[in-house]
């Protein structure tokens, strides 16, 4: 088994707990399933939220789904001239088997123009 992180973000459709929550879970669920991650290959899931987002901690929707026992962290992105609002980033450290170039990196609901060198069918 080795060590693998896996990247991911969506934009979030307005500063609410409901859309936050929601949206949390749904990138969570696509990066899980896209890399056939087993909760207890769960190693540690870092979470950033641009300025705008005030409403709820995006930890708060894995807590929800069910990972209250894996660790997670969430910070502040930083708030660079020019970038995409409303945005939930995520860094998911697991166990697995894949080779590093078969780990699929997730964006979702417009966050996929923050990664033009990614296939658009991430």
């Amino acid at each position: 088994m080795n060590v693998r992180a896996a990247r991911g973000a969506i934009v979030v459709s307005r500063d609410a707990p409901e859309a936050l929550h929601a949206s949390t879970e749904k990138l969570l669920h696509a990066l899980l399933d896209r890399n056939a991650i087993a909760h207890d290959d769960l190693i540690s899931i870092l979470f950033t939220v641009t300025d705008d987002l005030r409403s709820a901690f995006p930890a708060e929707a894995a807590r929800r789904i069910g990972m209250g026992d894996i660790p997670l962290l969430c910070a502040r992105e930083i708030p660079v001239e020019g970038s995409i609002p409303s945005v939930v980033r995520v860094l998911m450290h697991f166990h697995t088997d894949l080779a590093l170039p078969a780990v699929t990196h997730v964006y979702l609901d417009g966050a996929e123009r923050l990664r033009d060198d990614l296939d658009a069918a991430t």
